[in-house]
């Protein structure tokens, strides 16, 4: 690894990070053939293929460990050069991090406002149940996630619990939940967050032993997901202190208060002695305490 030319590696996480090699070659003041020769002889000399050529362009799995050890340099060598004061021009270290929609919307930018230094954050959203591929692909150096399990190099500690309550406006459940919930249930729209959330199926599964119903609808943004349920598009799975505001103002009722959807969270980071790294994972764990439950 200590052999491979930088300029190779750099021009593989440049062409991962901007997805194709017409945007790394921009990126990067190079030529899209430039790009191309650059992975190609970086590919000869492992002796593996790094890259699937497609758009966007997607590691392989040799790629991937690859583009770790790239992100991993490209951190040491920020907080060298802002130590060392490099030619006066200082960049921000830059953190890649993965988190769920839910956390990003209600406690999780408390934390990146509590992180010092200069430091440029780049959120990518995903489900808190896929979060780990991400950190497991490179793309991230952490990520909060449901799994305890670490990702090969990474390290884990426990968050807390993020509690949800299945909730519908006071008419939506006037018109379709007219009756014993297990029976009226399946039959009535429901607001999905997107095809790799589960909490509406595991609510209904618990209360009806059966999937939601088939009127589904999608809405992949947290606050929009949230007005969609007001309105009275369908019922859904809201985080409980957003419950228990939109309960106190009457806006939603708990359809059944009594059977709540816990996720737990953790947050996994790569094993790597970085000082803003570190200060994220203490924010990330400070804000946590203060709005998620204890994982018992």
């Amino acid at each position: 690894m200590a052999d491979l030319p930088i300029d190779q590696v750099r021009t593989l996480l440049a062409a991962v990070e901007e997805g194709t090699f017409e945007a790394a070659a921009r990126a990067l003041h190079l030529t899209p053939s430039a790009i191309s020769q650059r992975i190609k002889a970086l590919e000869q000399r492992v002796g593996r293929v790094l890259l699937q050529r497609s758009k966007p362009v997607r590691l392989t799995e040799s790629g991937e460990v690859l583009a770790r050890f790239a992100r991993q340099f490209r951190l040491l060598a920020q907080e060298a050069d802002a130590e060392l004061g490099v030619d006066g021009d200082i960049r921000p270290t830059t953190l890649p991090i993965a988190v769920n929609a839910d956390s990003l919307a209600t406690w999780f930018l408390d934390a990146l406002t509590a992180v010092p230094g200069d430091v440029s954050f780049v959120l990518h959203r995903e489900d808190q149940d896929h979060t780990t591929d991400l950190l497991r692909e490179g793309l991230v150096m952490a990520a909060v996630t449901s799994s305890p399990e670490p990702v090969q190099g990474c390290s884990v500690r426990a968050l807390g619990r993020m509690t949800y309550r299945a909730m519908a406006s006071p008419e939506f459940a006037a018109r379709w939940l007219d009756g014993p919930l297990q029976e009226v249930l399946p039959q009535a729209p429901v607001v999905v967050f997107d095809s790799k959330d589960d909490l509406q199926h595991r609510f209904a599964q618990a209360v009806t032993g059966r999937d939601p119903g088939m009127r589904r609808h999608y809405v992949p943004a947290s606050d929009v997901f949230l007005t969609a349920v007001h309105k009275g598009l369908g019922w859904g799975m809201i985080p409980d202190r957003q419950a228990d505001e939109q309960s106190a103002l009457g806006l939603l009722i708990d359809l059944a208060r009594e059977h709540p959807v816990h996720v737990p969270l953790y947050w996994q980071q790569w094993k790597l002695d970085s000082p803003p790294l570190s200060a994220l994972a203490e924010a990330v764990a400070g804000i946590a305490a203060d709005h998620l439950a204890p994982l018992v």
